[in-house]
């Protein structure tokens, strides 16, 4: 998908399904985060790189427009893209994909704390360099 950097492939597990055979929406979340977790996996070293330095990534926010029903069985792939690292937060955002069917697109938002405070703190500059890096977009951005 255009302007999408990184693509995580997800199949649809009975467990995600209602009775209906439909995914649940909840799942669409568990969806967004595998891709991020391995976002950062591919470009940044990985989550835990952030919890070695004392820090966590909060999830301030989450939002998933849901247009197509996913299925059980169905395969998806999961587009993610990270933007907008500036002071303590970023942002991620995800679509969704049945081969050309868009059925879901949404993003969350995040803020770096210190693991023992809890207290904000900024993101550090060798990750916000690794998303400028895969988003391709200059350390002025």
């Amino acid at each position: 998908m255009d302007g999408f950097t990184f693509s995580f492939p997800i199949r649809v597990r009975f467990a995600d399904t209602d009775a209906q055979g439909v995914a649940h929406n909840s799942a669409y979340v568990v969806w967004f985060e595998v891709a991020r977790v391995e976002y950062l996996r591919e470009f940044a070293g990985g989550y835990q790189a952030l919890r070695d330095q004392g820090i966590e990534a909060l999830v301030l926010e989450s939002l998933c427009r849901y247009r197509i029903p996913a299925r059980f069985d169905d395969e998806l792939v999961v587009h993610t893209r990270c933007v907008g690292p500036r002071g303590a937060r970023f942002r991620y955002e995800y679509a969704i994909v049945r081969g050309d069917e868009l059925l879901a697109d949404g993003h969350t938002e995040h803020a770096c704390v210190d693991a023992v405070t809890m207290r904000p703190t900024r993101v550090p500059g060798w990750l916000a360099e690794a998303i400028r890096a895969a988003e391709g977009t200059s350390s002025s951005a």
